[in-house]
């Protein structure tokens, strides 16, 4: 940036400016859902956190924000992150300037607060000089094509047959939800079948409250029966499949197949044109699922700052530590799950 620009001012979100930051949010194609505003009431209300929601200042105009949240577990250790409960995060700004400022700010708070590490989930790495990982986490984005007929000619001919025929032949079809009802417990088991904790009913009642018209369900049915059931969020002309689930019954019947079409045909008919599949392992079975629709994955860099001798966190289920705990999680019958679930998966962030 030219140099007789003024050098920006790093303040803390106060409690009734997040307009003004949400403003900034949506003005910015860098930024994603996750930089919103609202995530600072949803991490602290469901998970007692604290957050220092960042954001550099020049001339009485916002250039950048960075959200963070100081995640204490004695499981998983303490460090912060942006953002929590995110695949999205680190520093968006409209200047070289502004971003580093931004993250000199993180590593001051680092410090003070003794923290081991400072996670930022970026999309693009940033720092050279932080350790980076971009070997683990993908996402799945491609643009819609203006009508739903020709969006579904662009889908690969397997998952094309499915939605035509099959979901057909089941009569599957699909509403919107205005609650957590009819999701929440399908998207419970998927996870504990998956050997995964599963989030507070808590955490999704006050993530839909906080992005009312940002946010919608849609569930599949089969009769009267809901199979599956995906939460979607919107930003600017993006959607995307932020958490989903199906019933033991739903591969049968191709409900899973059918409700990403379901979302993606809603979406376009809205005038949408990014489809954002989310982010997934690489390796696992949903980064070849995604890649059976046609779209090509994206490697994400997640970076960070560590103290002396620490070295990248690995709290994914992928490391081989965890085995066994997974193992023991499928096993564990729902209820049980439901309820041990949201502390641990709150140690994640």
């Amino acid at each position: 940036m030219p140099g007789s620009l003024t050098s920006p001012s790093i303040h803390l979100l106060s409690y009734g400016a997040e307009n003004r930051w949400d403003d900034f949010i949506a003005s910015s194609p860098d930024a994603t859902f996750f930089h919103f505003a609202g995530w600072r009431k949803i991490i602290e209300e469901t998970f007692g956190y604290r957050t220092f929601y960042l954001f550099a200042e020049r001339n009485g105009v916002i250039t950048g924000v960075l959200p963070l949240t100081y995640i204490k577990s004695r499981l998983f250790g303490s460090r912060l992150v942006s953002n929590a409960c995110a695949m999205y995060g680190g520093p968006v700004a409209i200047d070289d300037e502004s971003r580093g400022s931004l993250a000199a700010e993180a590593e001051r708070l680092m410090a003070e607060l003794e923290l081991p590490v400072l996670e930022l989930r970026s999309i693009k790495s940033h720092r050279v000089d932080w350790a980076t990982r971009s070997d683990l986490y993908v996402t799945f984005r491609r643009r819609l094509l203006p009508t739903v007929q020709e969006n579904l000619k662009a889908i690969p001919s397997g998952q094309r047959t499915i939605i035509r025929n099959r979901a057909s032949q089941n009569q599957l079809y699909s509403e919107l939800d205005d609650s957590i009802h009819r999701f929440y417990p399908i998207y419970a088991e998927s996870v504990r079948n998956l050997g995964t904790p599963v989030y507070s009913t808590k955490y999704f009642a006050t993530l839909i409250e906080t992005f009312e018209g940002r946010c919608d369900i849609v569930t599949v049915m089969y009769g009267r029966e809901a199979v599956a059931s995906s939460l979607n969020v919107y930003i600017r002309n993006e959607v995307m499949t932020l958490y989903v689930g199906g019933t033991y019954a739903a591969r049968g019947l191709g409900a899973n197949v059918f409700m990403f079409w379901e979302v993606m045909r809603r979406a376009c008919e809205r005038g949408y044109t990014l489809f954002d599949f989310g982010r997934s392992k690489v390796g696992t079975g949903s980064y070849t699922f995604k890649r059976n629709w046609g779209f090509q994955p994206t490697a994400l860099a997640y970076q960070y700052k560590l103290g002396r001798g620490r070295s990248i966190p690995d709290q994914n289920p992928l490391n081989p530590k965890y085995r066994l705990l997974i193992a023991t999680w499928k096993r564990l019958p729902l209820p049980l799950a439901n309820v041990l679930g949201p502390p641990i998966v709150k140690g994640l962030g």
